[in-house]
């Protein structure tokens, strides 16, 4: 039953993708064959095109996108200088600093979190600026991490620290509080040290919540990344985007835009596995 299900959900999505490109498709081909009208004189100077130009919608066709999409497929490693990189390169760029940024909020929000979850008077002593720090935007750090830092990428590491470390901390402190109570009493009465029931208790059964912070983490890391390399500039599929968009390359805007939401849920899915083997049934 599972099976099938998951068989017709698949159909239906294939439906649905070919729906999507079919309007695509038939609203590129409406614009294109409405006629264009001349270029502007200076935008076409601007352009180094001649003023006789007609003006199109810039709009790509499902064809030209799957054109240019195969052309940066077939060459995602390409160097020709600061500005012209191939798409692999700059994935590789923003990925590596949101594994920064997410490898160091872990090192701090999973034992932070530890600590307050299994002391409630510390809990109640640090909530107060948990809740006014949370509703921050990443984005607005970004500012004072340029100015005290003086580096880009490592600005950008510590905006993605920043957005990871919150979701981490609460999801960890509510794990390590919700252990049942029996559990701990059964390791208090059979002796157990600190760090083994740490270890052997507190963390197996904390394990998918804590997962669960880790993964909105990430979500939230990967959003915020492609903002502040818009930024911050120089490589990562951020600046790769604003970059384009720049040149008026929707092709290639639209392309990044279809990486980023798959590399986004690649890294959903890899979290989603990592939860589902620590989740126990009862």
């Amino acid at each position: 039953m599972d099976k099938t299900l998951k068989l017709r959900a698949g159909l239906l999505s294939c439906l649905l993708l070919l729906v999507l490109v079919g309007i695509w498709h038939a609203a590129t081909q409406v614009t294109a064959s409405g006629g264009g009208e001349a270029l502007d004189p200076e935008y076409a100077m601007l352009m180094g095109l001649s003023a006789e130009s007609e003006r199109s919608s810039g709009f790509p066709t499902p064809g030209k996108f799957a054109s240019s999409a195969l052309g940066h497929l077939a060459s995602p490693f390409y160097d020709n200088g600061p500005n012209d990189k191939g798409i692999g390169i700059q994935l590789a760029h923003s990925l590596w600093r949101v594994a920064a940024g997410f490898l160091l909020a872990m090192a701090v929000a999973i034992p932070l979190g530890f600590v307050i979850g299994m002391s409630p008077l510390l809990y109640q002593t640090l909530n107060p600026f948990i809740q006014v720090l949370k509703p921050i935007s990443p984005l607005a750090w970004m500012p004072i991490a340029l100015y005290t830092i003086k580096d880009s990428t490592i600005s950008a590491i510590f905006v993605i620290f920043i957005c990871s470390i919150s979701p981490m901390l609460v999801n960890t402190a509510f794990g390590v509080a919700g252990v049942r109570k029996g559990w701990l009493d059964v390791a208090r009465t059979l002796e157990v040290n600190p760090l083994r029931k740490a270890f052997r208790v507190i963390l197996p059964a904390a394990a998918p919540t804590i997962i669960t912070g880790m993964r909105i983490s990430m979500g939230i890391a990967w959003l915020v990344i492609v903002a502040a390399e818009m930024l911050v500039g120089g490589t990562g599929i951020g600046y790769f985007v604003w970059n384009e968009w720049n040149n008026l390359s929707l092709n290639n805007v639209i392309f990044a835009v279809l990486m980023i939401g798959l590399i986004g849920m690649l890294l959903d899915l890899m979290f989603a596995q990592l939860q589902r083997k620590v989740t126990y049934v009862e």
